[in-house]
């Protein structure tokens, strides 16, 4: 063999071995594909996903499904560079770096974790945003317990609801407790509260709080609490904040009458907060696909993601509804029912 030979023998083979390698080693990155989506009207292995108790319900046909995204777990399935590169030439799928969806000190199995609890958190605002939308006087701030030996001990009592802080209303535990420790330890503050259907005003000495010695309390633990009991059900498959809005609409139109989606097949995505606002998230265009591909001809998006959603290929496919709020999102789907198609508004690019 020449020298030449082999020199283009052993360039070959150094070639082979660095196109298997490439082809082999786990890559840095993440690869974020359409995920499933599902009916939040409908049933979740054989359940149903939303459960209203203790207040009248009606009966409703359509989708409302929330949509999701799958993402590649760099602990148990990192991507190899063919997927990385048929990702990027698939039109549908997305590829980041792994520290943009998994933070280096954070591993899959906590960001799954912290997902859940996520998920948890915004079934909860779903539940209070749909039922302000639908007229429901959503949440009452009720005592949970009174600490031994504190100014409320003897004076409140564990389901007491506080309806007042010196006069000013309370709607959430947040607001009771901010206007609690606006005062000085030692301050008098007039509760205001309702207990077995009887309101009634209790004067209390705050005391120094054992966390803080300059903060005021009065001893007592708060919840907020429903009017009714609304269990939102989907196991631990999926996570994070971004079906808020869609399982908000789901609890709106099973307790009012009629079909909020007149027999249609919507999708959409959007974070919710206690006061109905919908919130951008991510992944847009990878939620769209997966709604297409569902069935789905309406999404509802977030205005914040209105200028990538009108980015996809399947813009034109779909009727791209932009929201800001909850009652946005009513308000769009009665004008669809209706077929008042002026009223609808749609994301543009």
């Amino acid at each position: 063999m020449s020298r030449r030979t082999a020199s283009m023998t052993l360039a070959a083979l150094l070639l082979v071995a660095l196109v298997t390698v490439a082809f082999t080693v786990p890559m840095p990155y993440v690869v974020i594909s359409p995920g499933v989506t599902e009916n939040t009207l409908g049933t979740y292995h054989g359940k149903p996903v939303i459960t209203v108790s203790g207040h009248p319900t009606y009966p409703t046909s359509g989708h409302l499904d929330l949509t999701t995204v799958s993402v590649t777990s760099p602990d148990s399935e990192p991507p190899r560079l063919p997927q990385i590169l048929q990702a990027w030439w698939s039109g549908r799928q997305i590829v980041l770096p792994r520290e943009a969806v998994y933070p280096p000190e954070q591993t899959a199995i906590e960001v799954k974790q912290e997902n859940e609890q996520q998920m948890v958190g915004s079934q909860d605002a779903a539940v209070v945003a749909g039922l302000t939308e639908a007229g429901v006087d959503a949440l009452k701030v009720k005592v949970r317990a009174v600490v031994d030996g504190a100014p409320a001990d003897g004076e409140l009592e564990k389901g007491d609801v506080i309806a007042s802080v010196d006069g000013t209303p309370v709607e959430t535990t947040d607001d009771a407790v901010s206007a609690i420790s606006r005062r000085s330890p030692g301050d008098v503050v007039s509760v205001g509260i309702v207990r077995q259907g009887q309101p009634r005003d209790v004067e209390l000495t705050t005391e120094p709080s054992p966390d803080d010695p300059q903060t005021a309390r009065i001893g007592i633990e708060l919840e907020n609490a429903l009017p009714f009991e609304v269990d939102i059900e989907l196991g631990q498959d999926i996570g994070g904040p971004s079906a808020g809005l869609m399982f908000s609409l789901a609890v709106y139109d099973l307790i009012t009458p009629g079909e909020l989606t007149g027999g249609q097949f919507i999708a959409g995505t959007g974070t919710i907060d206690l006061a109905g606002n919908v919130g951008v998230i991510g992944g847009i265009q990878q939620k769209i696909a997966g709604a297409y591909e569902s069935g789905a001809t309406v999404f509802l998006v977030p205005s914040g993601d209105c200028a990538e959603a009108s980015q996809s290929d399947l813009a034109d496919d779909l009727e791209l509804v932009e929201v800001s709020t909850i009652h946005d999102a009513v308000s769009a789907l009665h004008a669809l029912d209706s077929g008042d198609e002026a009223a609808v508004p749609l994301c543009h690019g």
